[in-house]
């Protein structure tokens, strides 16, 4: 079982915190330091500040020799799927090859509505993540590629530089283990994602998942997990229960984020174990 943590960098985690905690992630040995990728806070609060997720990853990736970083999940609706791509190879260029994307459909209407991001029905929401998904795998891929789709046309690109990260850096679909997403994962991602998910639900959507990974010809995927930390000798308990249901990553939500201390405690105590 592979221990990393996860936070909401969306209430209000300033710079100086983020530095923190992945120095403390670092020392400590968690492999992993995953963030979300919103604009306003989800919980509703206002006030709460949020920095963008891909600077963030980007600034941390320079100062950091060690850590893996990504995002848990970037919503394919905040951004073009060439601009996407390309920030993520700016990103692994800078760590040397340490980074992650986590890309899902989008959910918070609020930040759409406040940014002024389209927020369409759900249907079209995951169209627009079906297309990104290729458009971002095709971009890291050699030689040039053409894509037409209802949504984004790409003539003859050939984006460069490619990653550092061969094949190229870890694609996860993040979603609730509809059939949808777990085609699109099947066919296009690395890992399954879902967050907040039962050990009993992981089993199901476990099943599920290497049914359609068999359709598309691939071996089952790694499933993971988000869930939140209620203290550390209960996560301890929550992963054992994760990893009988077949679960082989756990990102850990970690919400009271100028807590270093608990995030050593978690990589000494679980990270490492």
């Amino acid at each position: 079982m592979r221990v990393c943590l996860m936070i909401e960098g969306q209430e209000d985690v300033q710079w100086d915190h983020w530095v923190a905690l992945a120095r403390a992630c670092e020392e400590s040995g968690i492999e992993t330091l995953f963030r979300s990728d919103h604009y306003l806070s989800v919980e509703g609060a206002n006030g709460r500040a949020s920095l963008d997720a891909w600077a963030t990853l980007g600034a941390l990736a320079a100062i950091t020799s060690r850590l893996r970083l990504g995002t848990l999940v970037s919503p394919a609706t905040f951004r073009h799927p060439s601009v996407l791509a390309k920030m993520v190879v700016t990103a692994d260029h800078v760590s040397g090859g340490r980074i992650e994307l986590g890309l899902g459909a989008g959910w918070l209407e609020a930040e759409h509505r406040a940014y002024g991001f389209p927020f369409a029905p759900t249907r079209i929401r995951m169209d627009v993540l079906a297309e990104q998904l290729e458009v971002v795998h095709r971009s890291w891929k050699p030689g040039p590629f053409s894509f037409h789709g209802q949504h984004y046309r790409i003539e003859d690109l050939d984006a460069l530089p490619k990653p550092v990260q061969q094949p190229h850096p870890p694609l996860i679909v993040g979603g609730s283990g509809g059939p949808r997403s777990l085609g699109l994962a099947a066919r296009w991602a690395d890992e399954y994602n879902m967050p907040f998910a039962s050990p009993e639900r992981c089993r199901e959507v476990r099943a599920r998942l290497a049914e359609a990974c068999e359709k598309e010809g691939r071996d089952p995927l790694p499933l993971s997990v988000m869930t939140r930390l209620r203290g550390v000798e209960r996560a301890a308990e929550q992963l054992q229960e994760f990893e009988s249901a077949g679960v082989e990553r756990v990102m850990l939500q970690h919400l009271e984020h100028t807590d270093v201390e608990t995030v050593e405690l978690i990589g000494r105590e679980l990270a490492t174990r």
